[in-house]
């Protein structure tokens, strides 16, 4: 299947994996997914220089596909890690959490293509001011960081796409290949998937992390942190005592020590569920197995075609 996304990225499906910190903080994830046909994401922002450098060595030894690295722009290490991508250079940088204009042109001139992380319509019409090349939407039912004012990926995907003449990926609660034709029907041209990622092999979590995306149904999500930078999690213990405390009335300071009082790296790598931030999307109620991110592709493509026969799409 051809798309803008396709073309511009050089990629056979219109598929890309999510940067998840931790879970694709690793080569094998990405190299999987990009030798399948799709695009596998380097997560870099909870990773060490050194480690970095070494995931993007064994990256470029061990595909000639395209592939990415993601960088949060507010990361202290930014400077460092943009400078290992530009060494590298990179084909791909799908960047998030910050400004663009300052590194847009250094990454043009080794051939990189820019696609940046949004979840508004306000932050979409200004990446495509800054002159990105595409855009990655992330709906209110994507795990990690969705929109504050959880607008859902139907009508948020939708908006962007009538706002902008970029090509638009849609990210947020897709797990299998109908999700992925109902986004392309809406007018994105590409999808992210994150969630159905972590239920991988090559998913560098922690197994209770995996159990946990496995057990979850669609409605065992929580929406933690509203009114500062939230994210959508599992629901366990600390959820649970996040929601209780703003029942009571919590003032905003006792909110965000409480926040900052578990981690996604508790849950990722520690394996404590019931306390730790289990960052993952509603998709997680569609997810039933642990498969190698080949057979996830693999399948994600047989769904795509599968749906596009039932509704006649092109």
């Amino acid at each position: 299947m051809k798309t803008r996304i396709t073309q511009l990225l050089g990629i056979e499906h219109p598929i890309i994996q999510a940067a998840m910190s931790w879970a694709s903080s690793n080569s094998t994830l990405v190299i999987e997914v990009s030798n399948a046909g799709g695009m596998g994401v380097l997560a870099g922002g909870p990773m060490r220089v050194e480690d970095f450098a070494k995931a993007v060595a064994e990256i470029k030894a061990g595909t000639a596909k395209p592939w990415a690295v993601n960088i949060p722009l507010n990361n202290p290490r930014t400077p460092q890690l943009l400078d290992i991508a530009h060494e590298a250079r990179i084909p791909v940088m799908v960047a998030s959490q910050g400004g663009v204009r300052g590194h847009l042109a250094r990454f043009r001139g080794i051939g990189t293509k820019w696609l940046h992380v949004v979840a508004s319509v306000e932050h979409a019409l200004k990446a495509e001011a800054a002159g990105v090349d595409a855009l990655v939407v992330d709906g209110a039912e994507a795990g990690g960081h969705p929109p504050p004012a959880e607008v859902s990926t139907l009508v948020l995907v939708r908006r962007v796409v009538k706002s902008v003449k970029l090509p638009v990926v849609a990210s947020g609660g897709i797990a299998d290949g109908y999700g992925v034709a109902a986004m392309l029907a809406l007018g994105a041209e590409g999808v992210q998937l994150g969630t159905r990622f972590i239920a991988t092999p090559e998913a560098s979590v922690h197994p209770a992390y995996k159990e946990a995306v496995l057990k979850a149904g669609v409605g065992d999500t929580a929406f933690v942190g509203r009114g500062g930078h939230p994210i959508r999690q599992l629901k366990n213990g600390f959820s649970e005592k996040y929601a209780a405390a703003e029942r009571a009335g919590a003032t905003a300071e006792e909110l965000e020590k409480l926040f900052d009082s578990a981690s996604l790296k508790q849950a990722a790598l520690d394996g404590d569920v019931a306390w730790g931030k289990v960052e993952a999307g509603q998709s997680a109620g569609l997810v039933d197995e642990i498969l190698p991110a080949a057979e996830v592709m693999r399948r994600l493509v047989a769904e795509l075609e599968h749906a596009r026969r039932n509704v006649g799409m092109a």
